[in-house]
């Protein structure tokens, strides 16, 4: 379950299903601790976590199957398990926080205040962003604090509370600043095709989305992270990269593999590819370069570059703005069936009044989360295809790539408190990436060549 780093309020309930949504489908991030797992039982023999039956070799170390101290493995349960209930306590709590503003008839009276400050839209929309996203926004904000007290208690975070909340305040502007956007753009079509509006801002937010992917790296992601080019400060593993791009056929120029400053703010490893076209990156985590050996940083870095390889980017996109057409056309449906049947109720007369936008966002946030389980699938299903794309590209560089790859996995998921049990539920509905024994076991077993076949992707 991909977050963004900057997402906050209001812009997790309207503007993320209507912009961030695609940009959270394509992020290409290679791990988190609530995205990776796997399953395992506790050895009684030692203190091993094992994904396997004891065995005459399960005392021997092997990254042929996940293992965790005991104290590490109840840790990541108990982390995983708390990060688990806040998603769906999130979701829950959102839902019901829209319903109530529109029972009691707070959207109403934000709509009179807005309309009162000014005749001009944009003035109206600022208005009516600004109070429902920091009334949301604040009512969000102490499941938010619970979730980094508990990355604080788990050493996963080392960011102080008043960087926390200087980064969830910005959040919120950016999330006025794009939420307002939208909503003005989705009041003049309505205005102007009430009966297709639909349709006509799908096709608005196609450059709205694209814009938004380019000028992510340039422009937010700055606000929150320091990013420095990798030559900088590492150029000896430029070169190995440049190694690997060398063998795929598929040159990334220097200036495009960045380096971000994470230690500040946490204790987990990451790597992603971002951007589009002229902004478009590989972004590798200080911690992943400190905490990693180098080989298994190469691995790392061929797995982003799978993404990049395979056009990831560009088909996440794609499947983002597929989803959104059919979500805005069921939410037009439902849209008139709610208002005919509660429009009194809530003060809010037809579809061109302001307080439409909350009604919109409930029934996006119910199709956002019934449809979740098709995002995670397909998002899964690319991080697989990047596994083997970084297993590939690093075959024949790396001595012993599968060995490499596969305690790459074991690092990421001993230091990130990766769930080593998580249940098919959770995985299908809340898991990004594989869960990290599959992804550890897959690692290692790899080998096509040994087969006499040919690879997948880099030939």
């Amino acid at each position: 379950m991909a977050r963004s780093r900057w997402k906050g309020g209001w812009i997790g309930k309207l503007g993320g299903v209507l912009l961030m949504l695609c940009l959270e489908s394509i992020a290409g991030v290679w791990c988190a601790s609530a995205q990776t797992g796997g399953t395992a039982a506790v050895s009684q023999d030692s203190n091993q976590v094992q994904t396997a039956a004891p065995s005459a070799e399960a005392a021997k170390p092997s990254t042929d199957e996940f293992r965790l101290s005991k104290e590490r493995y109840d840790q990541a349960v108990a982390y995983s398990r708390a990060n688990y209930a806040i998603d769906f306590a999130l979701v829950l709590w959102g839902m019901l926080v829209l319903v109530a503003l529109l029972n009691w008839q707070v959207v109403a009276k934000a709509r009179d205040i807005s309309v009162a400050r000014s005749k001009y839209l944009l003035v109206q929309a600022l208005v009516f962003v600004a109070l429902l996203n920091v009334l949301t926004g604040l009512l969000d904000l102490p499941f938010l604090m619970y979730r980094h007290h508990l990355s604080l208690s788990y050493q996963q975070s080392v960011q102080r509370w008043g960087s926390w909340l200087w980064d969830w305040t910005k959040g919120e502007f950016v999330g006025i600043v794009l939420t307002t956007i939208a909503a003005i753009i989705l009041y003049m079509v309505i205005r102007w095709k009430p009966r297709r509006w639909w349709l006509y801002f799908w096709f608005a937010s196609i450059p709205l989305i694209l814009a938004l992917v380019l000028i992510t790296p340039w422009v937010l992601d700055p606000l929150f992270n320091k990013f420095t080019p990798l030559s900088e400060q590492h150029a000896n593993l430029v070169g190995s990269i440049e190694e690997l791009t060398q063998k795929a056929g598929m040159p990334i120029a220097r200036e495009r593999m960045f380096l971000m400053e994470a230690s500040a703010k946490t204790n987990q490893i990451n790597a992603y590819v971002t951007g589009l076209g002229a902004s478009k990156r590989v972004v590798i985590w200080d911690n992943t370069i400190r905490k990693m050996a180098p080989n298994e940083v190469l691995f790392v870095v061929g797995h982003e570059m799978g993404h990049y390889a395979l056009g990831h980017v560009v088909k996440g996109i794609a499947l983002g703005l597929a989803g959104i057409f059919v979500a805005l056309y069921i939410t037009y449906r439902l849209l008139q069936w709610a208002l005919a049947r509660w429009g009194g109720r809530w003060r809010i007369p037809g579809q061109v009044d302001w307080g439409t936008l909350v009604v919109i966002t409930l029934i996006f946030n119910v199709i956002g989360f019934v449809s979740q389980p098709i995002g995670n699938s397909l998002s899964r299903s690319m991080e697989h295809d990047a596994d083997v794309y970084g297993l590939e590209v690093t075959h024949g560089i790396i001595p012993d790539a599968n060995e490499t790859a596969a305690h790459a996995f074991q690092v990421m998921g001993d230091l990130d408190l990766a769930d080593p049990n998580p249940s098919r539920f959770i995985t299908i509905w809340l898991y990004s990436h594989p869960p990290l024994v599959d992804r550890l076991k897959f690692a290692h077993d790899y080998d096509p060549w040994k087969k006499g076949e040919a690879p997948k992707y880099v030939k």
